[in-house]
C-alpha cells in the first residue's frame, strides 16, 4: 500500500495507537503529516502507520475541518 494524501491509516504507536487518521501531506520517504478524529495533526513516521484500503478525496494540506467532514461522509 502506498502512502499518499488521503490514505486512511491506523496508528500503531504512541498514545493515539489504534485510532484512525488520514495522511494530509507527504514530507519525504519516512515522514507524513496526519490528522483525524481524536488524532492531533502532527508529523508521523510511516513505520508507525498501518495503511487501510480506504482513500479519501482530499487535497494536499487539507485543514482539520476538511478531514473531519471527509471522514464523517465516508463513515
Amino acid at each position: 500500500m502506498v502512502m499518499e494524501v488521503g490514505r486512511v491509516c491506523v496508528k500503531l504507536a504512541g498514545h493515539e495507537a489504534g485510532k484512525r487518521c488520514v495522511i494530509v501531506e507527504v514530507l519525504d520517504s519516512t515522514y507524513v503529516i496526519v490528522s483525524g478524529l481524536g488524532v492531533k495533526r502532527r508529523r508521523c513516521n510511516i513505520s508507525h502507520l498501518e495503511p487501510t484500503d480506504k482513500k479519501l478525496d482530499i487535497s494536499k494540506g487539507a485543514t482539520d475541518e476538511e478531514v473531519k467532514r471527509a471522514l464523517e461522509a465516508a463513515g
